[in-house]
Parts: structure tokens; C-alpha cells; sequence
């Protein structure tokens, strides 16, 4: 073997071991620390997909481990109800769940015998159903949860014995309950036209309604997701806004007119 050879072999040798320090580290170095291991609790969550009053089975619901640094004082934990997937069975749910959704009783209602529909009213609302068409129901684009304005169009005579056409708005920012059977939009739902829509209102407004369906013809105005949240009082009258005002259409020509 030359000379030359035996000094490159020299070097990759020491470069080989010098690898291997580096790799092992020195033999002074701390041994990392193990993990704490993720303290959890048990939640009930929803099993699979659950709708907005479907009534809850057994099998709708299971444990599931939960970290405990993210559970939420509204879950509900094994440790403090240990019974509660008896205690949940033939509840009504109020608002739709999702596969794994930690489950709120807030969102639940024991059924006792009565129908979906009066279990996801609110305390103190009631449900009342109108007719609508395409013409009446914003082309069929009304989906229940949707937000609506309730609009009052009807005729009468004037001094000189022509038509007069008056136009107001009874309730703002109504919810919709239903369009026909129909209580909840799904994915990739088709637009549907129904020939019903139950809507829902404070007794007041109820009474209102009602008696406006013999005066003449309601319309449903769909409002912007962004007009949502507008604020309005128990008659359904905004509270920024209390003048009432009224849209009078003469002859063809529309101009404002006073509140009544």
C-alpha cells in the first residue's frame, strides 16, 4: 500500500469517528425529559349528525376523551353526570350537531309527548304559517333560519272613488321556522318553492298577522345576512326606528307617508 493511500484512509478514519461524536453527543449531555402525559376528561358528544328536532336516541351519543384545559363549563362530564346518556335519550335537539359536537343541554329539550316544532320555539314566541308563492316568497330562495321582513300590500277606495294602494312592513327580522315540511337546509339543497311558511313571532305579532291576512296580500321580504342582528322591540318595530313609516302608491306614484 503507498504512501499516499494510507494517508487517505488515515483521514476518512478520523473523519468517520469525529461523525460519531457528533451523533452521540458528548457524554455530558442531560437525557431529555419525558413528557407529561395530556390530562383529558370524558365529554358526551354526538355520535353522528343529529338535526334541529330530531328527537336524540341512545345511540346518537358517546364519551369522549376531551382535553381538560379545553373542556367548556357548558359540556357535560362523566365525572358530574355519569347517567347522562340515559338522562339525554328522547330529547329534542334545538339546534342541528355534528358528528363528535361536544353535546349543550342548552340546545336540548325534553320532548314530553309534544311535537318538534313547539320544542325549538323559544320561551314566549309563537309559530304561525302563511301561504306564499313564488311571487310572495322571494322566488323560492327562503331557506329555513333565514331572516325575513313581513310586508302588508292591500287596496281601498279613496274620496273620489278610485284605487289606493298602501304598502307597510308589519315585522322586521322575523325568523323563518320552516318552508312547508321542511326544517332544516341541507348541502347542496336544491331550490325549493313551498306553498307555506312558518314563521316566528311574538304574540303581538301574531295577532297582527293574522288579522293583516284578511286585509290583503303578505309578502315575505328575504333580508341580507349582514341586516340580521338589527334590534327590534316586541311589536317588531326597530328601536333606532319607531316613526312607521308607510309607502301610499297613487294613480302609480309612490310617496311616503306617515306612520299609523
Amino acid at each position: 500500500m503507498t504512501a499516499a493511500r494510507l494517508v487517505v484512509l488515515a483521514i476518512a478514519l478520523v473523519a468517520a469517528a469525529g461523525a460519531a461524536m457528533l451523533a452521540g453527543g458528548s457524554g455530558n449531555d442531560a437525557p431529555p425529559q419525558a413528557q407529561a402525559p395530556l390530562e383529558t376528561v370524558d365529554v358526551l358528544v354526538a355520535a353522528n349528525d343529529i338535526g334541529m328536532g330530531a328527537a336524540v336516541r341512545a345511540e346518537d351519543v358517546r364519551w369522549q376523551a376531551w382535553p381538560k384545559n379545553a373542556a367548556n363549563p357548558a359540556f357535560v362530564e362523566k365525572s358530574t353526570a355519569p347517567d347522562a346518556i340515559q338522562d339525554t335519550s328522547g330529547s329534542i335537539a334545538r339546534a342541528p350537531f355534528v358528528a363528535g359536537e361536544p353535546i349543550r343541554p342548552d340546545k336540548l329539550i325534553k320532548g314530553s309527548g309534544s311535537g318538534y316544532m313547539a320544542a325549538i320555539l323559544p320561551a314566549g314566541m309563537r309559530a304561525i304559517s302563511i301561504e306564499i308563492s313564488p311571487e310572495t316568497g322571494a322566488g323560492g330562495f327562503i331557506l329555513p333560519n333565514d331572516r325575513v321582513d313581513v310586508i302588508l300590500t292591500r287596496k281601498i277606495s279613496g274620496p273620489n272613488g278610485q284605487d289606493e294602494s298602501y304598502s307597510e312592513t308589519l315585522c322586521r327580522n322575523v325568523r323563518v321556522l320552516a318552508i312547508d315540511q321542511t326544517v332544516e337546509d341541507k348541502d347542496g339543497q336544491k331550490v325549493v318553492v313551498g306553498k307555506t311558511a312558518t314563521l316566528e313571532l311574538s304574540p303581538m305579532q301574531t295577532e297582527q298577522l293574522a288579522l293583516s291576512r284578511q286585509q290583503g296580500a303578505i309578502a315575505l321580504a328575504l333580508r341580507s345576512l349582514v341586516d340580521s342582528g338589527e334590534q327590534v322591540d316586541a311589536s317588531g318595530e326597530p328601536t333606532q326606528d319607531r316613526g312607521g313609516k308607510v309607502t301610499v302608491v297613487r294613480y302609480g306614484v309612490a310617496s311616503g307617508g306617515g306612520g299609523r
